[in-house]
């Protein structure tokens, strides 16, 4: 196995950086993905890779001239660590909400399981906004419809390794996808796959003076234009997912 980490940045210089020190403090390369950032949070990005230019692991900058949104970035990440040559991917936001000390429990079960994807599993103080905390159960709701299971407990946490040979040959039908409903799709299409998923739990924190990209109504609609595209192609699979869904159930009975 060789893993990289992917960080898609849309203006998060404030912190960045100690993301990227804490993923390389475990010995992962990076794979940063200024996504259109304004010019200060661009500097940022452009020192932490002229830092480590001669130093291991190394961090890479990629650069999209203007935003476009969180899966495209994420996609272009993924793109270029196969290119590179690596296996795997630790998909990270650059928010700093996610706990980092769940990165060697992540890397251990992926590789016990190459060929599975590691997802998170939330695990909420009391900062997160109960907005949004209600609102991630209708996407979970549909992902179950979606998948015929209740395998992918949460399909919206964005703290996830990936096998970049399972991840790869999905990327036409993700080409639609290129904001917040990247998260979703993407874990939807591995589990039509069967690809092995392995469910984690993560510490989430909110931090008052956190930067969020969500825009409630543009990203909800985009959300409601995913689930849609999902559920039609779940009837298109219906017969499968139906037999693989009892053949798991019979399993412990064989």
């Amino acid at each position: 196995m060789k893993t990289a980490a992917v960080i898609p940045v849309y203006n998060h210089g404030e912190t960045v950086g100690a993301v990227v020190a804490t993923l390389r403090g475990y010995g992962l390369p990076v794979i940063l993905v200024n996504d259109g950032s304004h010019a200060d949070c661009a500097q940022i990005l452009q020192t932490l890779a002229d830092t480590a230019a001669s130093a291991l692991p190394p961090v890479h900058l990629l650069t999209h001239p203007e935003n476009r949104g969180k899966g495209a970035a994420v996609m272009t990440g993924l793109a270029y660590a196969h290119e590179q040559g690596f296996s795997h991917s630790l998909q990270v936001d650059a928010d700093g909400q996610h706990d980092l000390a769940a990165v060697p429990a992540f890397l251990a079960a992926s590789g016990g399981q190459p060929e599975a994807v590691i997802s998170g599993c939330p695990r909420y103080d009391k900062s997160v906004p109960k907005g949004r905390l209600y609102a991630r159960y209708l996407t979970h709701v549909w992902v179950w419809i979606n998948t015929l299971s209740l395998r992918i407990p949460d399909s919206m946490c964005g703290f996830r390794i990936y096998p970049l040979v399972a991840v790869m040959p999905l990327m036409p039908t993700l080409a639609p996808v290129k904001r917040m409903d990247f998260d979703v799709e993407i874990l939807v299409r591995l589990d039509w796959a069967a690809v092995p998923l392995i469910n984690l739990p993560v510490t989430v924190r909110y931090p008052e003076d956190g930067l969020s990209h969500f825009q409630p109504l543009a990203d909800n609609l985009r959300i409601a234009a995913m689930h849609t595209r999902l559920f039609f192609g779940m009837l298109r699979r219906f017969p499968r997912l139906l037999a693989r869904h009892w053949q798991g159930k019979a399993t412990p009975h064989a």
